[in-house]
């Protein structure tokens, strides 16, 4: 069973772990609405990608009523 030889240092360790920081994901604008999103991503607020509507966005007034 392999088992370290000698105490690793905090150094080692962090300088190990640098790389594991989290980043903070990058927000574009919507072309269509304007809501922040992912790059490359379908708009969560109105389903345009690219252009065009790829999928069909439930109307807001539609998600109220089916709470209730």
């Amino acid at each position: 069973m392999a088992v370290p030889k000698r105490k690793v240092t905090r150094s080692k360790r962090d300088m190990r772990r640098s790389h594991l920081a989290l980043v903070a994901s990058n927000l574009v604008e919507c072309t269509n609405c304007g809501e922040l999103k992912r790059p490359h991503h379908v708009c969560g607020a109105c389903g345009f990608y690219d252009g065009r509507e790829v999928v069909v966005a439930k109307p807001e007034a539609d998600a109220e009523d089916d709470a209730a």
